[in-house]
């Protein structure tokens, strides 16, 4: 299946609507960094999101150092950021 990539107007449009998330690798993926309590706050975040993801079948790139958890989000298929990556941006951000 195809994924088209987000025009520049509807990436505009989603980065105003998601304010705590940035450009990141040129424009390709978006980036947000969230700071928990300690580790296991951390990771039950992490496993939140990765149970959300599995279900939109949409991955992230992330990584964990002790209370801080970094994200990026990118369609790969696109070649750059899609929907796909904005719905689970949006989804993310309901859960922090």
């Amino acid at each position: 299946m195809s994924v088209e990539k987000l025009s520049e107007e509807d990436l505009a449009n989603w980065l105003a609507a998601l304010p705590e998330w940035s450009l990141s690798r040129d424009g390709a993926a978006i980036a947000r960094t969230l700071e928990f309590a300690d580790f296991s706050e951390a990771f039950a975040f992490m496993t939140r999101v990765a149970l959300l993801a599995e279900q939109q079948d949409h991955h992230p790139e992330w990584s964990n150092v002790y209370n801080r958890v970094s994200i990026e989000l990118t369609t790969h298929d696109a070649g750059g950021l899609s929907h796909r990556d904005m719905r689970l941006a949006k989804a993310i951000g309901k859960l922090a």
